[in-house]
């Protein structure tokens, strides 16, 4: 009885994972090929196909402050489908040329699409995860979304080379259809849960932000902040070095190493705590961007690559566990939203703020000043949870004996 309540792999966790995958793979499918697409067919600048890019986390930051609150209103299964649904019609919109202001608008409702399914189904996935495989259970779940950034940019760029822009949408669409089919077919549990607070007109900031997650939020924030760097100018920095070739597997060689290396990161934290996960993985991420910022050769830098995956792979679903685990149910819709918040925010602003720097630093220095702030981020996760810790495990243990 005890093995299957605490049974990881059921078919709900499955659907949503993969429906999770076929969402990310669109996005970072269009990420790398949206931008080429603005510029061929409406001759935009580069700060408007920039703006073509970024609209679309703009959308989706939107969309997660309000899921977070409406979720438990809608229903998880409901927001889903209809998150699922939205998505894919909006990628119908790509089809039809009316201009370069009708493509801001289809990226900021299609991010909007995103952030109603994606927070809808992280919900999801932290409800249905046994309270005692939750760290692995996430773990396992963000690897969905790790496989799509590796295989979205590799898919896009391929068939931005061999195919037209239409069959691509053609393609994204596809997938959409696909996760709304499987939306239909998940079985989605009846919350248990404690009375919700009657709906008042005041507007209060925790009906947006869920207060228990927002200072490990703040942690990840910094970890997505420096991540972006990697992220918007790698291909810029490896053609400056002569490493583009080498820059090709980057991705790969950090999606194989937070594959090989998840199974064990998330059993560990749920044995030893999150603790023994964040502060190696503050270590590996200064090393990696130190490596970075100095690779002269092929092995260096895919030598960082491997860093990443085990650093800020493994610290990403560490922490979005760590959000949930100090939530009450009922509220876990809100912990899934600030958390993608300041994830998205992170890995949206980033580039833009970075890319004022990188004149003055060049791509080299920048990375290996960011690699000096993710030593500070030790201290401010010290302060903001890990100190904590031991006090919220000792509970958690009291309250398994009761």
């Amino acid at each position: 009885m005890a093995e299957l309540k605490d049974r990881l792999w059921t078919k709900n966790f499955v659907l949503i994972s993969f429906i999770n995958f076929l969402l990310t793979l669109v996005f970072y499918l269009l990420v790398v090929t949206i931008a080429m697409y603005a510029a061929d067919t409406y001759h935009a600048t580069a700060s408007q196909a920039g703006l073509v890019t970024g609209t679309f986390i703009i959308g989706t930051l939107i969309s997660r402050l309000f899921m977070g609150r409406l979720i438990s209103q809608f229903g998880r299964k409901r927001t889903l489908w209809v998150g699922a649904l939205l998505f894919t019609l909006t990628t119908l919109l790509y089809f039809f040329e009316f201009g370069i202001a009708f493509l801001l608008f289809t990226r900021f409702v299609h991010g909007l699409a995103l952030g109603m399914a994606s927070t809808a189904s992280g919900t999801i996935i932290a409800q249905i995860i046994p309270a005692s495989r939750k760290g692995e259970g996430i773990g396992y779940y963000s690897m969905s979304a790790t496989l799509a950034t590796a295989c979205g940019p590799f898919i896009g760029l391929l068939m931005s080379q061999h195919t037209t822009f239409a069959n691509i949408f053609l393609f994204c669409l596809v997938l959409g259809a696909i996760s709304l089919t499987l939306s239909l077919f998940a079985h989605i549990p009846p919350l248990e849960t404690e009375a919700l607070t009657p709906q008042t007109k005041e507007i209060k900031l925790s009906d947006y932000l869920e207060p228990k997650a927002l200072p490990i939020a703040f942690i990840t924030l910094g970890i997505a902040f420096s991540y972006s760097s990697v992220l918007s100018f790698l291909n810029s920095y490896a053609a400056e070095r002569n490493l583009t070739e080498a820059a090709s597997f980057f991705f790969v060689i950090y999606a194989v190493s937070i594959l090989l290396s998840r199974p064990f990161t998330g059993r560990l934290m749920d044995i030893k705590g999150p603790n023994v996960i964040m502060y190696p993985g503050f270590i590996l991420l200064a090393i990696r961007m130190l490596l970075l910022g100095t690779a002269s050769n092929a092995l260096t830098l895919l030598l960082s690559g491997v860093l990443i995956g085990l650093g800020f792979g493994n610290m990403q679903s560490c922490t979005q566990a760590i959000a949930i685990k100090l939530t009450p149910p009922h509220r876990m819709g809100l912990a899934t939203s600030t958390f993608y918040i300041f994830l998205d925010g992170g890995l949206g602003f980033g580039p833009s703020l970075l890319g004022l720097i990188v004149p003055f630093t060049g791509f080299s220095h920048l990375f290996i000043y960011l690699g000096v702030c993710s030593l500070f981020l030790i201290f401010l996760y010290n302060r903001l949870h890990g100190r904590k810790e031991r006090e919220i495990r000792s509970q958690e243990q009291s309250t398994i004996s009761i």
